[in-house]
C-alpha cells in the first residue's frame, strides 16, 4: 500500500471532511462527488478540477492547507460526460445547486482544459473569478488523437488504464515523487471503465480555447514536472 494513502494526513481527511454526492442531471446516473471544506459563509471557494487519472481527494493535502488558512476549497470528481458542452453545462447545474456565482478554479491537465472551457462558457454571465492551470492545455491537436475521440468508449478498462498509464514518469525519481505517482495510479485503478472513456474522450475531441473569451480573468499557470497529472 502507498505511504500517502496510509498517511495520518490522508487519513485525518478522509475521516473528517465528508464526501457529498450531488446529482443536478435529469439523468441520475450523472453523480458529482466532492469534498466542501471550509467556512460556509465564503461565497467564492476554490473549486479543484483533477486530471484524467484524478479522483476529488488528490487534492487533500490542498484542502487541508488552504482551509487552515480560512478559505473554502471544493474539489471535485466528475460525473460521466462525454461531451465538452454537456459538461459545461451540467458544472453551471452545479454551481446553482450550491449556490455559487463566482468561483475561483484550479484544474491539473484535463482539469485545466474543462476550466478553460467552462470560463469561455460562461463568459457572457462570468461566473470565473480566476483561473489557475497546472499542466494544463488550451488546444486538443497536441495529443494527436482527436481521430480516436469517438472510439474510447470501446476499449475495456485495461486498455484506457494502460493508455493514462503511459503519460506516468517510468525512470528513476526521488522518493516523494514516487509516492505520488504510487497514489495516483492507485486512485485511477479505482476508475470505472466509462470514467476514463468518458474524460479521455473530453481530453483528445477536437476542440480548443478561443482565447478573447477569457482574455478578462486573472490567470495562473503552473508547469511542474509530475507526470502523472497527464
Amino acid at each position: 500500500m502507498g505511504a500517502i494513502k496510509i498517511s495520518p494526513d490522508y487519513n485525518w481527511f478522509r475521516s473528517t471532511v465528508p464526501l457529498k454526492r450531488i446529482i443536478v442531471d435529469d439523468d441520475d446516473s450523472k453523480v458529482w462527488s466532492l469534498y466542501d471544506a471550509g467556512p460556509r459563509s465564503v461565497r467564492c471557494p476554490i473549486i479543484f478540477l483533477p486530471p484524467v487519472s484524478g479522483t476529488a481527494d488528490v487534492f487533500f493535502n490542498q484542502i487541508l492547507a488552504l482551509t487552515s488558512w480560512g478559505y473554502r476549497v471544493i474539489a471535485l470528481q466528475y460525473p460521466v460526460y462525454w461531451d465538452l458542452l454537456e459538461f459545461c453545462d451540467g458544472f453551471r447545474k452545479l454551481l446553482d445547486d450550491l449556490h455559487l456565482d463566482k468561483v475561483h478554479l484550479f484544474g491539473a491537465s484535463l482539469g485545466g482544459f474543462l476550466a478553460q472551457k467552462f470560463a469561455e462558457y460562461t463568459h457572457k454571465s462570468p461566473r470565473v473569478q480566476s483561473l489557475v492551470l497546472c499542466n494544463a492545455f488550451s488546444d486538443t491537436s497536441i495529443f494527436n488523437q482527436t481521430w480516436t475521440a469517438n472510439s474510447f468508449w470501446l476499449m475495456p478498462a485495461f486498455m484506457l488504464k494502460k493508455i493514462v498509464l503511459g503519460n506516468f514518469s517510468s525512470g528513476p525519481v526521488d522518493p516523494l515523487m514516487a509516492d505520488a505517482i504510487d497514489f495516483m495510479v492507485d486512485r485511477l485503478e479505482s476508475l470505472g471503465q466509462s470514467d476514463l472513456a468518458s474524460r479521455l474522450t473530453l481530453n483528445c475531441q477536437n476542440s480548443y480555447v478561443e482565447p478573447h473569451k477569457i482574455r478578462d480573468i486573472a490567470v495562473t499557470i503552473m508547469d511542474v514536472s509530475c507526470y502523472f497529472f497527464h
